[in-house]
């Protein structure tokens, strides 16, 4: 059975021959399979567990305290899948052609959850730009599983029939 994380480019489309999961190397170090599928899972839980938290801020009506934990895990979930890739390939992985309008969305929605935030102070705009964060990270994220973003469609209605 062949391995749905050998070759997983743009979302297990092929690209350059390169994996996913083939070896990453960050300067001098290098991380093995099992450290870098934990590095995932640490820094997207992480990133989770931040972006859960800026509730409290929201809760004690602390905006501006909000949208930068909000913000600040969502970036530390999304740096998780450097671990995957390397820091290098996943910058460059987010802007192939399969992640660019996500990642768009998805850094265009931070930087206005944090103006909306600091400027304007109105809760329900920065909540709605917290929802759209979280609405691109989860589409980009799902480009890096195996046809999740068909099952996705599905899922919605969007995929058509088979």
């Amino acid at each position: 059975m062949r391995n749905p994380f050998s070759n997983m480019e743009a979302g297990g489309n092929g690209g350059d021959g390169g994996g996913l999961m083939d070896e990453v190397s960050c300067g001098s170090m290098k991380l093995s399979r099992k450290q870098r599928l934990i590095g995932f899972g640490v820094c997207f839980v992480l990133g989770f567990v931040i972006s859960l938290l800026s509730f409290l801020s929201m809760a004690t009506g602390n905006l501006a305290g909000f949208a930068v934990l909000y913000t600040f895990g969502n970036l530390t979930s999304l740096c998780s899948t450097g671990f995957l890739t390397g820091p290098a390939k996943q910058v460059k992985n987010m802007f192939d052609e399969t992640r660019r309008t996500a990642t768009i969305v998805f850094l265009g929605v931070m930087v206005l959850t944090l103006v909306v935030a600091f400027t304007t102070k109105l809760a329900i705009l920065c909540l709605v730009f917290s929802l759209i964060q979280f609405l691109a990270l989860f589409w980009y994220s799902a480009s890096y599983i195996p046809f999740a973003r068909a099952a996705i469609k599905r899922m919605v209605g969007m995929g058509g029939s088979s």
